[in-house]
């Protein structure tokens, strides 16, 4: 019922420009097509690492943007 909707037709449309290019970014950027360690454990710390990466990507071009007396100003709150 909820993907039927009005906003979760919106939503959906709108998955493959954030939730898809995540993944797509992951496996052809981070090397997450195939995994370089044995077992779940270690699978799921490259995973975690790939994640921190990206948002580490994230982080700097939004703070890139905002130019720099913000981040002057986020350094000096910290």
């Amino acid at each position: 019922q909820n993907r039927l909707s009005e906003r979760g037709k919106q939503l959906y449309k709108r998955r493959s420009q954030t939730i898809e290019r995540s993944f797509a970014d992951a496996k052809e950027l981070h090397g997450l097509r195939y995994a370089r360690y044995r077992g779940l454990a270690k699978v799921r710390e490259q995973c975690l690492l790939i994640a921190v990466a990206q948002n580490i990507k994230k982080m700097a071009l939004l703070l890139s943007k905002r130019g720099k007396g913000f981040v002057i100003r986020l350094i000096y709150q910290i």
